[in-house]
């Protein structure tokens, strides 16, 4: 891609449009009391997600942009754990009977700082207060450098299917410009013990644009990422924003790659993974053909959600934990990201809810345009606005970009079916911005 183009749309600060409207837009006029009225709506009979968010981490990485907090005591979890237990029986008493649950994902932070001893009754209050289905997937994030034995063991008892390991980098250079020590060897034990385990469906997940990486040394990692043989792998950019989180100061700025470079080391992870026999799916992520991501790509139902990409097809995602973000037929809410603030709220009886947003139609069209385009790389703007009720000609005046992005050569337009070429995937999100009227500022009705 040329550097002029990568310069030109290779802007950190737009958004990874997991979701649409962005977390950037939402208000707190959507709180406590409009979330349980949404809870309520929620039809019985269809399959919702759940999603926990475990705020810990046993040491910091100073790369991260998550809402995490160091502790090496038990206490805090504990803590936490007593709230995110009330705040599921807050939950349960709004939301329909035993309502059904396809998929769980614990995140993070890491959610292995959750003692093995704890961990096992909240998966049974979960199954308790909601319907597990026989086929349900359990997906739990893992730091292998903190996880023992006993909790490998734990997670298979708790009916864990998929593990996503952090790895970022195998390099030693790179490991220690970020604050995490992480070894090949420990890496790979943490793999079998998972596999010898039942917990067969593996997850990893590489950065690249951090300091003192190159090209050979993302190539490297990523070879030594194929030696286990991972399902799927998730491949991020790092985003450089010290202003918003202040741990990201620790590191050197003068060692980060530029834009030129950060798209050579995509490449040539991307090239590394495809040639061994991934299929790329969406923007960052790589997948055997067998997958759920693989399979869910080549049958048009790749989702985008707060997590990424995912064959999760359900339509409602309830957050739980400081900072959870939760998906509801109306709208988004999210939980206070302060611990303390979010223990308040549970402390006194009522859902922790800080912020949101409720979906006009116009969100609705314009989110399902921008999910297609993250996830197919083109979107058929004519069909979706008229199962929409929408018509496509000011919508498509009011994308402003688009003519822009047509003129360079990063898209063609065909009748109203907009299509990024396979070449400059890597700038999709600046094709998805285009209808992004939030930043914009220009609706269509």
């Amino acid at each position: 891609m040329q550097t002029s183009l990568l310069n030109k749309y290779c802007d950190a600060r737009l958004p990874w449009y997991t979701i649409y409207p962005t977390v950037q837009d939402f208000s707190a006029t959507v709180g406590a009391k409009t979330c349980e009225t949404w809870l309520r709506r929620l039809p019985p009979d269809e399959p919702v997600s759940l999603y926990i968010h475990v705020p810990f981490c046993r040491s910091i990485c100073w790369y991260c942009g998550f809402p995490t907090s160091l502790t090496r005591s038990e206490q805090p979890v504990r803590n936490y754990l007593a709230a995110v237990r009330d705040e599921i029986g807050l939950v349960a008493e709004q939301v329909p009977r035993a309502l059904p649950v396809s998929d769980v994902h614990f995140g993070g932070g890491t959610p292995t700082t959750i003692a093995p001893s704890d961990f096992l009754p909240l998966m049974e209050l979960l199954r308790h207060c909601f319907a597990f289905s026989k086929s349900a997937t359990i997906a739990v994030e893992i730091d292998p450098r903190g996880v023992t034995a006993e909790m490998v063991e734990t997670l298979q008892a708790a009916g864990v299917s998929r593990a996503s390991i952090g790895v970022q980098s195998f390099d030693p250079v790179v490991q220690r410009s970020v604050n995490r020590m992480q070894s090949e060897m420990l890496t790979a034990s943490i793999v079998e013990s998972l596999r010898q385990h039942g917990i067969s469906r593996i997850n990893f997940d590489l950065l690249f644009g951090l300091p003192h990486q190159t090209v050979r040394s993302c190539v490297d990692s990523a070879r030594t990422a194929l030696a286990m043989r991972p399902d799927r792998l998730a491949v991020f950019g790092y985003a450089h924003v010290p202003s918003y989180m202040k741990r990201q100061r620790h590191l050197d700025e003068t060692a980060l790659p530029d834009n030129i470079a950060r798209a050579e080391q995509a490449a040539a992870i991307a090239n590394t993974l495809i040639s061994a026999g991934y299929q790329q799916v969406g923007l960052d992520h790589f997948a055997l053909p067998n997958d759920e991501l693989a399979l869910a790509q080549k049958a048009g139902r790749l989702r985008r959600n707060s997590l990424g990409y995912s064959a999760d097809t359900c339509k409602t995602v309830i957050g739980l934990g400081p900072s959870a973000i939760g998906r509801l037929r109306d709208g988004y809410v999210q939980n206070e990201i302060a611990t303390t603030r979010y223990h308040e709220h549970v402390r006194a009886g009522r859902l922790a809810i800080s912020k949101g947003h409720c979906l006009s139609a116009e969100d609705r069209l314009r989110a399902e345009i921008i999910e297609r385009l993250m996830c197919d790389l083109q979107a058929d703007i004519p069909a979706m606005c008229a199962a929409h009720g929408f018509d496509p000609i000011p919508l498509l005046k009011s994308a402003g970009r688009l003519g822009m992005l047509a003129e360079d050569g990063i898209v063609d337009i065909e009748e109203g079916l907009v299509r990024v070429k396979q070449e400059h995937r890597f700038v999709v999100r600046a094709v998805a911005a285009a209808f992004d009227t939030y930043l914009d500022r220009t609706p269509i009705s």
